[in-house]
């Protein structure tokens, strides 16, 4: 096919907007692929369009040929599913009602609507199932931005396996894995699959997939042997050993007047702030006050945290510290605290100093198990200067764009919903459940991260929106036709520009819109017949003669 220019929406701008740090918003919105209408909120444009639908198609196919089926469900979703699952107070959640005051979620993924759909698979004969689709999404995101790459409403393909047991569950893990190992690759990003946090989704493992990129919302930690990679989330690494103070047989009493963190504790001693530990107490659903223990150069990870005490927690407030401690933030420990301790692995060995939990001292020489007694987790935020876990390298910390997440599911969403089938045994059996995540505008975005130049966008042949750029310059406007029209018999598609614009202008656009190969028919093939043609990656050039244009642009 043919597309004419001087018919398209081609929108492009000189400059980037004036907010956009990532370099995938600049050029998205300057090459015209995308239009902003609010915070986080986008338009494709025609261009936009047409990428998008490129990256649903690779996946459309690499997910039918594992046998997954597509179907297509509302985004209105009825509070009820939400509620029974227990997610429908997750603050990113939209909510809204109809005019009778019905209760309704606009969510971001669709567990509850097809584990609702599900609930028609009754016997295990019906089983192994997997379903997808492509939906909007919705998300009440705090702080947009990044164009594509943190939004409000998005198109996602989430798909959805149901067996019967947990080796089910491992094949249909796997085959997903598999499948989207191949996506990615077709789609030409480099990436990482890493073990994440399941977080709000729940299940018991989770692969994420991380395209490394200038801008991002995820961490990639990486060991340059290749033997190691993880999102900054689970990452678990090695710091650098503390220097610690000669030990003592007992904890020392130290006075620290108006010293309430741990670099001024350190300072204010003369000691290495790794030889410190940090209190930061957390506060369970039921009231129960924890302490978390990292040490004193360290913070504190979250979802570790999660992980660890195997639900949400949230930090205490200063009315529940006091009451905990009897005394100040700033002078907390674990010596003397009658409740549960978790400290971290950093901690295990070696005398540290901690707060005496009374406020302005603290105490020297504090060991675990004579002074307390803790229970040990990774909860610490890696970062630089720590090791690899396996081989002891230095380890690298780079931005990266979530592509992907699929997780097991378990019976986390089939036991709620009532999802049951009847099994070979005759006995009734909740589902076993996996989810699949992609989100292709985010695929999009990674794509333009990784490939970009001073002059623009250089797409990848599978996700460019035409194959082909056809030129067309001054008094050469048939012979270009002619050009576009031996590509588009060929089944090539062809953006022709037939625009009447200058010819540095249609130079710097087709530099900026990206598409694999750019065809300039001029005055010199009016001359020989001959056209120029240019790989936008490489930038290398050659002669051809139109007819053989076909062979000379094959990817």
């Amino acid at each position: 096919m043919i597309a004419r220019a001087s018919t398209l929406h081609l929108p492009t701008l000189r400059d980037a907007p004036a907010d956009a740090e990532a370099v995938s918003h600049k050029l998205l919105v300057r090459a015209g692929y995308i239009r902003q209408v609010s915070a986080g909120l986008w338009s494709f444009t025609p261009l936009g369009w047409r990428v998008h639908r490129k990256v649903e198609n690779v996946i459309r196919e690499e997910l039918d040929a594992i046998g997954a089926q597509e179907w297509f469900a509302p985004v209105l979703t009825p509070l009820e599913l939400w509620e029974a699952t227990g997610r429908a107070g997750i603050p990113e959640i939209f909510h809204t009602q109809d005019r009778a005051g019905r209760p309704f979620v606009l969510p971001m993924t669709h567990e509850e609507t097809f584990t609702f759909h599900a609930r028609e698979l009754q016997s295990y004969r019906q089983l192994p199932q997997s379903w997808y689709h492509f939906q909007t999404k919705d998300r009440d995101e705090p702080r947009p931005r990044g164009g594509l790459i943190r939004v409000r409403e998005f198109i996602m393909k989430d798909s959805y396996s149901f067996d019967r047991d947990e080796d089910g569950l491992e094949k249909s893990f796997r085959a997903h894995e598999a499948a989207y190992h191949r996506i990615f690759k077709r789609c030409g990003i480099a990436y990482h699959a890493v073990q994440a946090e399941s977080g709000m989704m729940g299940g018991s493992e989770s692969v994420d997939y991380l395209a490394p990129s200038g801008s991002g919302e995820n961490t990639l930690v990486t060991c340059p042997t290749g033997d190691f990679a993880a999102d900054l989330e689970v990452a678990r690494a090695v710091p650098r050993p503390a220097t610690f103070p000669d030990a003592i047989d007992a904890p020392q009493l130290v006075e620290t007047p108006n010293v309430t963190t741990c670099e001024d504790l350190a300072g204010f001693l003369g000691i290495d702030v790794a030889a410190t530990s940090k209190a930061l107490p957390m506060t369970l659903p039921d009231g129960t006050v924890v302490l978390a223990l990292v040490r004193g150069d360290d913070r504190l990870e979250e979802a570790k945290l999660a992980a660890a005490l195997q639900g949400e927690s949230r930090p205490s407030t200063e009315d529940e510290i006091r009451a905990a401690f009897g005394a100040e933030p700033g002078s907390l420990g674990p010596v003397g605290f009658a409740g549960p301790i978790l400290a971290d692995e950093a901690l295990r060995d070696g005398q540290f100093v901690a707060g005496a939990n009374t406020t302005g001292w603290h105490l020297t020489g504090v060991e675990q198990g004579r002074d307390f007694q803790a229970t040990f987790a990774d909860i610490r935020v890696p970062k630089d200067g720590d090791t690899c876990i396996n081989c002891g390298g230095p380890l690298t910390f780079d931005t990266a764009i979530e592509i992907g997440h699929i997780f097991k599911l378990g019976t986390r969403y089939s036991v709620p919903l009532d999802a049951l089938f009847l099994d070979e045994d005759g006995q009734q059996k909740p589902l076993v459940m996996g989810s699949y995540g992609i989100g292709p505008g985010r695929v999009m975005a990674a794509a333009v991260e990784q490939m970009n130049d001073d002059n623009g966008i250089v797409w990848p042949r599978a996700l460019a929106p035409y194959d082909v750029h056809v030129l067309a310059l001054p008094g050469a406007e048939e012979l270009a036709l002619e050009a576009a029209t031996v590509l588009s018999d060929a089944g090539y598609d062809v953006l022709l520009d037939d625009r009447e614009k200058r010819p540095g202008e249609k130079f710097a656009d087709a530099d900026l819109i990206g598409l694999p190969v750019r065809i300039t028919v001029g005055k010199k093939t009016l001359e020989d017949g001959n056209v120029d043609v240019r790989d936008r990656a490489t930038g290398a050039e050659s002669r051809v003669a139109i007819a053989a244009l076909p062979g000379a642009v094959k990817g």
